[in-house]
């Protein structure tokens, strides 16, 4: 295979990178490096972000079971004192 041929098989996502990395070089050094930043500070955010989400949604599940229980329950006990 020649060059050409090589060059010509590039998957699309070779040729968005490609165009991407040639729309970087248009910026100036810092805006690349406030963008990085805001990139890493995504990265080690989301670790907490997605631990309080799981709590917040194991606390939610037993909240509504407790609720489920109270309701059903404290109905029951209204019939009780009604039935005397």
């Amino acid at each position: 295979m020649g060059k050409k041929d090589a060059s010509a098989t590039r998957l699309p996502v070779d040729q968005y990178r490609k165009q991407i990395g040639k729309q970087d070089f248009k910026k100036s050094k810092s805006v690349l490096k406030a963008t990085q930043l805001r990139a890493e500070a995504k990265k080690s955010s989301s670790g907490f972000k997605d631990a309080f989400l799981v709590i917040a949604g194991i606390l939610f599940f037993v909240l509504c079971v407790y609720a489920f229980f109270y309701l059903n329950l404290s109905t029951e006990i209204n019939l009780d004192v009604d039935a005397d």
